[in-house]
């Protein structure tokens, strides 16, 4: 069937006609897609003949940072080193730090119940503005 539709399509008296239009539709579509190529010459990448250019959009690598501070010395490190050497020192001639169990077996225990002690804590304080039947 396909046959005989495009037999009697391009086959009549008329179908030169027909096919010289598709011809030079063909040929105006195609020159005209030729228009939008570019010649030998623009094809050179433009970093390489302009250079790098400072667009204002971020990030330009092209331009190095500005440094926000002057950068420490070594000697002003090293004194602010011994500084925090001295006050965690003092911190732990105070009694500061928390003293953690050092055998396993509390630390096992601490973890089996600290969650039930928790819940207890919290279940048993009442808050009597966020609960209004609270006794």
């Amino acid at each position: 069937m396909t046959i005989n539709v495009g037999g009697t399509f391009f086959l009549r008296p008329s179908s030169i006609c027909r096919m010289a239009v598709v011809a030079g539709l063909v040929g105006v579509l195609l020159s005209a897609g030729g228009c939008t190529t570019t010649s030998p010459n623009n094809a050179a990448p433009t970093a390489l003949t302009e250079g790098p250019k400072d667009t204002g959009s971020y990030p330009n690598l092209n331009v190095p940072p500005q440094v926000a501070a002057k950068q420490l010395t070594k000697e002003e490190t090293a004194a602010n080193l011994a500084q925090l050497k001295a006050e965690q020192q003092a911190q732990i001639a105070k009694g500061g730090g928390a003293k953690a169990p050092t055998n396993s077996a509390a630390l096992n225990t601490l973890a089996r119940t600290h969650g039930g002690d928790t819940l207890k804590q919290i279940e048993g304080k009442c808050d009597p503005t966020l609960d209004p039947n609270c006794n």
